[in-house]
This record gives structure tokens, C-alpha cells and sequence, in this order.
């Protein structure tokens, strides 16, 4: 989990910082963080893409200029690496990422941070999916 927390370092959004790496068979295979498209200005270049929407009634925002750290790391690994592999995220995943995972062939993914807004729909499908899905826990906090 420290390297994911390492990958994460590499961000290019200051709202949050995640990174994810995919282990298998105890090796290394793959990094992914958040961040732009190759080649286009990063939210610390020219700022964060805010979109407004709504939801229970309350308006928020996200940042809408990266690409999720988990959907990085699936475009830049091998759909054979991924088989019976095992995901390490800083944050568990949003709905969308986790579909993306439920599909690139891993068995496991462990997270330390909770994003609680998708949290029950991604416990769920990943139960469905047959995909361990788990909270790391840190010996000493």
C-alpha cells in the first residue's frame, strides 16, 4: 500500500492524490495515478475542469481533467497481467472505475481510504463479480 501511496505522489490534481499498482504472483506488474491525457495541460497548469451537479439535493463539484488512477493503470498494462491479479488503490474505487476493474480480469482489490458516496454500489458489484474487495489496515496508525 506505501508504494500505491508513493504512485500517488505523481497526481496532477491537488483536489486528491490517488494511485493504484497491480501485483501478481508478488511482482510488481503495473502503476496508474490520477492525472491528464498525455500531452494536455494538467490541473496544476491551468487549473481544475469544475463540474457542478447535484445530488440529494446538495450541489457539489468534481474535477473533471483526469483520468482516474485505476483506468490508468489498466491502459497501461496487459489484459494478461491482469488475470487473477490484485489492485492496491489509495482510495477505494467510484462506480465507474470499479465496473472497469470487474471487467480487466483481477481477483482482489484492497484499499486504505474509503470514498463513501460509491462505497455500497462498489461492495456490491465486486461481491457479485466475485472479487475480493477489502480495507487495508495499517499494523500502526
Amino acid at each position: 500500500m506505501d508504494l500505491a501511496f508513493t504512485v500517488a505522489e505523481r497526481a496532477t490534481c491537488p483536489r486528491r492524490h490517488v494511485g493504484a499498482i497491480l501485483v501478481k504472483d508478488k511482482k510488481l506488474m503495473g502503476t496508474g495515478y490520477n492525472g491528464s491525457p498525455s500531452g494536455v495541460a494538467d490541473c496544476y497548469e491551468q487549473g481544475c475542469l469544475i463540474e457542478h451537479y447535484h445530488e440529494n439535493g446538495e450541489e457539489k463539484e468534481r474535477c473533471i481533467r483526469t483520468i482516474h488512477a485505476e483506468v490508468n493503470l489498466m491502459l497501461f498494462t496487459d489484459r494478461a497481467d491482469r488475470e487473477g491479479a490484485t489492485v492496491f488503490v489509495t482510495d477505494s474505487p467510484c462506480y465507474n472505475c470499479a465496473k472497469m476493474l470487474a471487467n480487466s480480469g483481477i481477483k482482489e482489490v484492497v484499499y486504505e481510504r474509503k470514498y463513501e458516496k460509491d462505497l455500497p454500489k462498489v461492495t456490491e458489484l465486486f461481491k457479485e463479480a466475485n472479487i475480493t474487495f477489502r480495507q487495508y489496515e495499517r499494523e500502526n496508525k
